[in-house]
């Protein structure tokens, strides 16, 4: 077996067969965009290699045939509550179902970590944003969400047999669109309803820079400062905006007010694997027209949770339920063609928000990813990740 490092255009499509020619017979590998892989290890578009740097790999056999990859990459802005060593991180990995295979490539990302002055690994992670690539499937063998991991079962007995260990189990939650939710839905939503001082309303596109000023103080009050998340300044949330604003779906995405204060968001899209999947992973100008005449006349029948948060002085009291019952009242009557919902994971460290997704009604676990962390140290203690 050869290892190769991604230094050079060639590599660097190679890098992205590895995963076409592992998966060309598993019916529910959904190609990512070639693109959306490509921007991660680009320095000119990954704002994490301010902080950071990364190195790529692939696998050949003795025959030069693909048959591996992966990525290592440190940053410094990656931290976990409870961290006491320098952690890096490896992901974008493939592999056959080999161990030698697998420990090649674990042996030589732990190898250049150790160089960086890292002393433990998670993986397989993003060198980015957590909700994009993040965590090893280990059930839930579906379809994947848009810039979600997907792979075999086998890959999590390859980690485990290296020595990985569980750190945090990422759950994600499903539920039909049409189904009712939860009697205590309605029961903390009544806390609120009929004050005039509470008003919730979905996103207009024509307002598109006032909602984005209400997620930016939303977004900063619930989550900056925690897991690495820094703050988002207003003219950056604009430009996100404008971005998804040909995909966004106005009757599925929420802002709750307390005397038109933002105290609350519900951010839903349509997952637009449902439509990426039929580009093979290019998305090129005839590829852009295909996704438009697809968005047109192939109805997408899934829509993703992709962001919920209250702000703290809000939490607690029943603002989720308010937020969430609102927006059922034009989700579940509108003409809308949605049959499947599924909301993007939440961390099992945070049994406040696995309640409120549970609370919602007849829901289920729809699959399940695993970070795992390997520490160096084979005799250091290892912990979990902390509760919040």
């Amino acid at each position: 077996m050869q290892l190769i490092p991604v230094n050079n255009s060639q590599a660097a499509k190679e890098f992205l067969q590895v995963a076409a020619l592992l998966y060309k017979n598993d019916a529910n590998w959904i190609r990512p965009l070639n693109k959306d892989i490509e921007e991660v290890f680009d320095v000119k578009k990954n704002k994490a290699f301010r902080f950071g740097e990364a190195e790529r790999w692939i696998l050949k056999d003795e025959n030069g045939g693909l048959i591996g990859r992966i990525a290592a990459f440190i940053n410094k802005k990656y931290k976990n509550k409870g961290d006491d060593v320098p952690v890096g991180g490896i992901g974008f990995f493939e592999c056959i179902n080999r161990q030698e295979a697998a420990d090649l490539l674990l042996d030589n990302a732990k190898r250049w970590l150790m160089q960086k002055g890292m002393e433990a690994m998670d993986g397989p992670i993003n060198f980015g944003e957590r909700d994009r690539w993040w965590g090893l499937v280990t059930e839930g063998f579906t379809e994947p969400m848009y810039c979600m991991n997907y792979n075999p079962p086998y890959y999590r007995q390859l980690f485990e047999n290296y020595g990985f260990q569980l750190f945090f189990n990422q759950l994600c939650f499903g539920m039909h669109p049409q189904d009712s939710l939860g009697d205590k839905m309605f029961e903390r939503h009544a806390r609120f309803g009929t004050n005039p001082d509470f008003t919730a309303s979905h996103i207009d596109k024509k307002q598109i820079e006032r909602y984005a000023a209400d997620f930016t103080t939303v977004y900063n009050k619930a989550w900056a400062g925690h897991g690495g998340l820094k703050q988002m300044a207003r003219e950056q949330v604009v430009l996100l905006f404008n971005k998804m604003k040909p995909v966004m779906d106005e009757k599925i995405i929420w802002f709750a007010y307390h005397k038109n204060e933002p105290i609350a968001i519900f951010v839903n899209l349509p997952d637009l694997n449902q439509w990426f999947k039929y580009l093979n992973g290019k998305f090129g100008v005839l590829q852009k027209l295909q996704f438009l005449w697809c968005k047109q006349f192939r109805p997408n029948k899934k829509f993703c949770g992709i962001v919920f948060g209250v702000v703290p002085e809000w939490q607690g009291q029943g603002i989720d339920a308010y937020i969430v019952v609102e927006s059922a009242k034009i989700i579940q009557t509108a003409s809308l063609p949605y049959t499947e919902y599924e909301m993007q994971w939440i961390g099992d460290f945070n049994p406040k928000m696995v309640n409120i997704a549970q609370g919602l009604g007849e829901v289920f676990q729809s699959r399940k990813l695993t970070t795992y962390r390997y520490l160096f140290d084979r005799s250091k203690e290892f912990k979990r990740h902390p509760m919040l």
